[in-house]
């Protein structure tokens, strides 16, 4: 009986162990697995977390792509309205020259209107080929030969506008306060002004330039130059 115990106990011992292996196995099985499940819960985090900065992204693109389109349009609309008043200055250039071979002012009692409209159609075509600075010279020795003529008004406007192309900002601002000053009620005054704004903005003087604009609107409210310039700033 006593040789029967040891033999017992060693069976029992035998049995025991793959049980307690097993118990083992299925420990690791589950840590396994719930590593498993953190990793994937921690992926998930990243990629919902990774969804919503695109979203973000995607919502200030469609912010972006909205300012640039308002941006176009407004551009578009500024350049429909230069158009519209480059046409409207050619009619009443058209005009003038017909009141000159009509009837000359006294002003131009001492000078041929033919060679005065030649000269003052030469710099403005020099002006439409882009030839800025070219065109600024033209304008200017036309006044200094025709200050008093028909078409000063115009010419200190076209030769403002050539010398802001130019980069001449300082000469702009004295052909645009030239018109304003002496022709306040000629067809070129709201785009003179206008430009003046131009000028004001290219030396870095933003507060005179909106100002301007302003005064624009509340002098010349019916002109095309005022659309522009309430365009603007409603803009800012």
């Amino acid at each position: 009986m006593k040789r029967l115990l040891p033999l017992a106990a060693l069976i029992a011992l035998s049995s025991a162990g793959p049980a307690q292996a097993g118990l083992f196995d299925d420990a690791e099985a589950r840590q396994q697995i719930m590593q498993m499940r953190q990793d994937l819960e921690s992926r998930l985090e990243t990629t919902s977390r990774g969804q919503l900065e695109l979203s973000n992204q995607n919502e200030q693109l469609r912010a972006e792509v909205a300012r640039l389109r308002g941006q176009i349009e407004l551009l578009v609309n500024e350049v429909d309205t230069l158009k519209q008043r480059q046409r409207d200055f050619y009619v009443d250039l058209d005009n003038r020259l017909r009141q000159i071979e009509a009837a000359p002012t006294a002003g131009q009692s001492a000078a041929d209107p033919a060679a005065e409209s030649a000269e003052y159609e030469a710099a403005l075509n020099l002006l439409k080929d882009g030839k800025h600075r070219e065109a600024l010279g033209a304008f200017d020795a036309f006044l200094v030969k025709y200050p008093a003529g028909n078409f000063a008004a115009g010419a200190h406007f076209w030769a403002g506008n050539a010398a802001l192309q130019a980069k001449d900002v300082a000469a702009a601002t004295k052909h645009f306060n030239t018109v304003l000053t002496s022709w306040p009620n000629d067809n070129v005054a709201p785009d003179a002004m206008l430009g003046l704004a131009n000028s004001q903005q290219a030396m870095g003087e933003a507060p005179a330039a909106r100002r301007t604009l302003q005064t624009l609107t509340e002098r010349y409210p019916q002109s095309n130059a005022a659309q522009v310039a309430k365009q603007r700033l409603g803009a800012r």
